[in-house]
């Protein structure tokens, strides 16, 4: 199926009688994902919203069906909690993030996790989530989003440091084996179910951004350098992994988005060749929805790699009005002066609701953004 050239990043804004559950859910940590069994009503509830959110993606014109992450509380650690030998806890602190007047913001704070046995992705709950999703879709393409096994890797061996002497995985090298199979181990059992299309969220790059004042990572975590080849090398094998199976595999990077806040900060002309030129990725989903990416300049490393597609965050998920449409084809018309245009696409910055929180906008709104994203591709493309 030809696709049109408007894309969902992921998520949407979940609906109240979701998020009933979401907040108990971000309150417990004595309960074992996917946390049905503890919150009667749960399941039926969201099934319930994810049919609905299907039919509605169908009603907007969208062509690579997502659940909305509907099935997720945060973006990436549900598909973590999902693994075997991993158990989920309120930490002492959430991450930080900036507030829109650039002061701290703290986000949730059951983020904390501990690694009790050898990692499995083994009959991962992701599975269901993905049939559920596919027998729904009626012939329309669909994607599961993960979170990307680097990112997953750098924050649990060099910030939560989940391994030594008295951890199951005792160095980070086996810590990183040990992620790896996991990963390897779901996307088998992906592509046995019949996944085509897996795609990698990572806010990861941007700490390696020589202009991002806000990195995590500091004294006593090596060379950044080396830091980030180990990064491009983690997504890689899993990448060249899922083309063995067959899969397509996408990416989206991200600076952070919780409740219409940022992370961090860099552009994406100091790290394009290492992470958008060296990664093996089909398509890549970026964000130029402010000046904080700096200029479009950066796709030029992409020139050599025709058959990679983009798909350029131009419009604001963060944000509750309608985005600047001049700005948008004045955006389009420069990257297609660098790339194919048929090797683009457009799409919001990010999803609406990484967090089940979500960002500050309706529902109404969020489909109205939808359909000028829509309505902004039909203009360029048709």
């Amino acid at each position: 199926m030809t696709q049109t050239h408007f894309q969902l990043v992921g998520s949407l804004l979940r609906p109240a009688s979701l998020l009933t559950y979401k907040n108990q859910i971000e309150h417990r940590d004595d309960i074992q994902y996917p946390f049905y069994e503890a919150l009667p009503g749960y399941q039926a509830a969201e099934t319930a919203a994810v049919k609905k959110v299907i039919a509605t993606e169908k009603a907007h014109g969208i062509d690579v069906l997502t659940d909305g992450e509907y099935t997720k509380s945060m973006w990436h650690l549900d598909f973590i909690w999902g693994f075997s030998g991993v158990r989920r806890f309120i930490a002492d602190e959430g991450y930080n993030f900036r507030d829109h007047d650039g002061s701290d913001f703290e986000t949730r704070k059951d983020i904390g996790i501990e690694i009790t046995a050898p990692l499995s992705g083994k009959h991962h709950h992701f599975i269901d989530i993905y049939q559920q999703l596919k027998a729904q879709a009626d012939g329309n393409d669909v994607k599961l989003t993960i979170w990307s096994p680097a990112h997953a890797f750098v924050e649990f061996g060099y910030i939560d440091k989940l391994y030594g002497p008295d951890q199951v995985y005792k160095t980070v090298d086996d810590l990183h084996a040990g992620l790896l199979g996991a990963y390897k181990e779901f996307l088998t059992d992906y592509q046995a179910a019949g996944g085509k299309i897996i795609q990698f969220d990572d806010c990861l790059w941007e700490v390696f951004a020589s202009d991002n004042q806000q990195s995590p990572f500091g004294a006593g975590n090596g060379s950044l350098q080396e830091l980030a080849d180990v990064a491009v090398n983690t997504n890689n094998e899993l990448v060249d992994f899922g083309h063995q199976l067959g899969l397509k595999v996408w990416t989206h990077n991200c600076r952070g988005n919780y409740e219409s806040r940022h992370f961090a900060e860099g552009s994406y002309n100091t790290i394009a060749k290492k992470f958008l030129h060296d990664q093996h990725y089909d398509r890549f989903f970026l964000e130029w929805d402010d000046d904080r990416a700096g200029d479009l300049s950066a796709l030029k490393v992409l020139e050599d790699r025709p058959n990679v597609e983009v798909v350029l965050g131009l419009l604001s998920s963060k944000t509750n009005t309608l985005d600047d449409e001049d700005r948008a084809l004045r955006l389009l018309t420069q990257a297609s002066q660098i790339l194919n245009k048929d090797q683009l696409y457009l799409s919001q910055q990010c999803g609406f609701a990484s967090c089940d929180s979500g960002n500050e906008l309706t529902e109404a709104q969020q489909w109205a953004k939808i359909d000028q994203g829509q309505k902004i591709a039909a203009k360029f493309w048709d």
